[in-house]
């Protein structure tokens, strides 16, 4: 058995136990794909037909990187996801959409059924609220549609959710919803959650359906099991066979996706659902140097809701961990900038990767880093492509030019004012006066607001003009209660109100002019610039499953990392730790970690404390570096 010599120790026994419940908690690093192909590799050598087995995972590249894996290791080309000679290696998605089309005439579909995906979701819930009267200014879709996807990830169902309803907003939902999946079914259409929800209630019904795949499925294997919701659990639950085949594997400590249903108790719990359990526990890291494992096992030893484990790696100590205090956010951004120009001497800049808690927190990182023409890729969009920012310049543009077609169609119903395509296509045409009276007075308003916006901009600081445009268009009120989404696009906002006080300082009438202008070029400067290679960008959730020489994680500073908004409970603050563990463990070589002592939001410059995340570290394995800055004097902390 030539294959498992590569193994170590814990994962050769993991590939090896191949009767009944497994459980694999591996850390990070420890090489959880490479003991899940093998498994798989084993089972086949052992005996067992290749489409007796499944896997599951998360993402399309993870199931990529797992079939291609398996293919490589069996030494032979194999043909289909599903055929005879393969095992079923697929996302939940996928399964949910295999499993359907081969039972679609149970929920009266055919195989080729319709998939709604986000946009599709929301023009229906739009179209139903119209119809029912439900002004979209007051509930705004997008909510309603999260809801509707929680609710369903936590496997409930329309009914029950009527059933169950307690406030108006819910009421709304209620009914929306049961519009909703009316819809949806006239048009013989599934949406993304449905795919899950549908199969579980598919295999639910019909005894013989679900007998079926658990006598297909003899062997099952379930990747990232810490980031399974409601709807997922059960479905993995039904499709387990008598024998209790079944092998899970994932890290308690990398469980950062609560917000999106994740329950880390079905990975807590996973004992109890099969009482006959062998826990294996993959503790050897290969990615990352002592120091930083040491750190990273120092800081989630805090937690109490986990799999405790504790992380070792055969490389050496590695350097130190340099904790670095700025001044404030611009300091730090050029001490990133400085450092990452060092590396670039000897390192490819896709080697190096800057972590940050908030997505705002990437303009002032991308002005340092074109600054000194470093390339660089934003993991997600760059910070003057977000719609949300793109907005407020549109608001602004639409202001003093009334003729700005493109910005007046993009902004005149965002928030929205019930103004829709037609009224936009006479209204644009000359046609205002065929409009309805009501619909005239809408328009009016919306014109009257640009007026307001024109004034107060040509007596006001570009900071106050936007903090006044975010305000007075709806954009804040239809935000400020949203979703998580909802709050960082506020957040992205708010940080266009400090990068504007760089311009307060301009003669009245300039300041904009100039920000406008700036804005434009960083836009057309950063599709230049960050073609194919660069320094990667990201938030800290992007970083997860990702690995680099360098890491630098920013904004260590008490209520943004932990963040204000995960430190209500003990599970809310447990997630933030987990999440700094995460950012911890992607680095291989090398870690630095900052802070401000001043930040400014929303224009106005606040005092920070550092992190607790940074005293949890052990001092022996870091070394701190202070820059005195011409900007203002050394912040004592007592």
């Amino acid at each position: 058995m030539q294959y498992l010599e590569s193994l170590n120790d814990k994962q050769k026994e993991a590939v090896l136990y191949t009767d009944g419940p497994l459980l694999i908690v591996a850390g990070a690093g420890a090489g959880k794909t490479k003991t899940i192909t093998h498994r798989i590799i084993h089972l086949i050598h052992q005996g067992v037909s290749p489409e007796n087995i499944l896997a599951v995972t998360f993402t399309n590249k993870a199931a990529k990187e797992m079939r291609d894996r398996v293919h490589m290791l069996l030494g032979q080309q194999i043909h289909g996801a599903q055929g005879g000679a393969s095992p079923f290696i697929s996302t939940f998605h996928a399964l949910g959409v295999h499993i359907i089309k081969e039972n679609a005439h149970l929920i009266g579909l055919t195989k080729h059924f319709a998939i709604a995906d986000e946009h599709d979701a929301l023009v229906i819930i739009k179209d139903a609220m119209k119809a029912r009267g439900i002004d979209p200014k007051q509930h705004e879709p997008r909510k309603i549609k999260s809801v509707i996807s929680r609710s369903k990830g936590d496997f409930i169902t329309s009914a029950s959710f009527s059933q169950n309803a307690q406030s108006a907003f819910q009421s709304i939902v209620a009914v929306i919803w049961q519009d909703y999946e009316k819809a949806l079914k006239q048009e013989k259409a599934l949406d993304f959650d449905d795919l899950l929800l549908e199969t579980v209630l598919i295999l639910k019904k019909y005894p013989e359906v679900k007998n079926t795949y658990q006598q297909r499925w003899k062997y099952i294997h379930i990747d990232e099991y810490q980031d399974t919701n409601e709807v997922q659990y059960e479905l993995t639950k039904l499709l387990v066979g008598k024998d209790d085949n079944i092998c899970v594997v994932g890290d308690t400590d990398q469980n950062i996706y609560s917000w999106r249903g994740a329950n880390i108790k079905n990975m807590l719990h996973f004992e109890k659902d099969y009482p006959e359990t062998k826990v294996i526990l993959l503790e050897q890291n290969y990615r990352s140097t002592g120091n930083i494992i040491e750190a990273a096992n120092a800081v989630i030893e805090k937690n109490q809701y986990r799999m405790a484990k504790t992380l070792f790696t055969k490389k050496d100590i590695g350097e130190s961990i340099t904790v670095y205090e700025s001044y404030d956010e611009v300091d730090e951004a050029e001490y990133v900038a400085s450092k990452i120009d060092e590396l670039l001497r000897d390192n490819d800049p896709e080697n190096v990767a800057v972590l940050y808690r908030a997505n705002f927190q990437s303009r002032v990182l991308e002005e340092a880093l074109l600054g000194r023409q470093i390339p660089y890729q934003v993991l997600g969009v760059k910070f003057f492509e977000r719609k949300e920012i793109k907005d407020l310049l549109s608001y602004i543009r639409a202001g003093y030019n009334r003729e700005s077609l493109s910005d007046i169609k993009r902004i005149i119903n965002t928030p929205t004012r019930g103004i829709g395509k037609v009224t936009l296509v006479k209204l644009f045409a000359n046609q205002f006066s065929d409009l309805p009276a009501s619909m005239q007075i809408k328009i009016n308003k919306f014109y009257e607001l640009l007026g307001n916006i024109r004034d107060f901009a040509d007596t006001h600081s570009p900071s106050e003009s936007i903090k006044y445009v975010i305000k007075e268009s709806g954009l804040e009120e239809e935000l400020s209660h949203g979703t998580t989404d909802d709050q960082e696009r506020l957040e992205n906002m708010k940080e266009l109100v400090t990068l504007a006080t760089k311009y307060d300082q301009l003669p009245q009438g300039e300041g904009l002019e100039k920000l406008l202008e700036d804005a434009s070029l960083a836009s057309d400067q950063d599709t230049l610039m960050h073609k194919g290679k660069g320094v990667r960008l990201m938030t800290v959730h992007a970083s997860k499953g990702l690995e680099f020489k360098y890491v630098f994680i920013t904004g260590l500073e008490q209520d943004l990392f932990p963040h204000a908004n995960g430190s209500k409970t003990k599970e809310d603050r447990e997630e933030e730790r987990r999440l700094f563990y995460v950012a911890l463990t992607r680095a291989e070589h090398k870690l630095f970690l900052s802070y401000a002592q001043l930040r400014t939001i929303f224009g106005m410059k606040q005092v920070n404390s550092p992190s607790e995340f940074i005293y949890d570290i052990p001092v022996h394995l870091t070394e701190f570096e202070q820059r005195q800055s011409g900007r203002g004097e050394k912040i004592v902390y007592i």
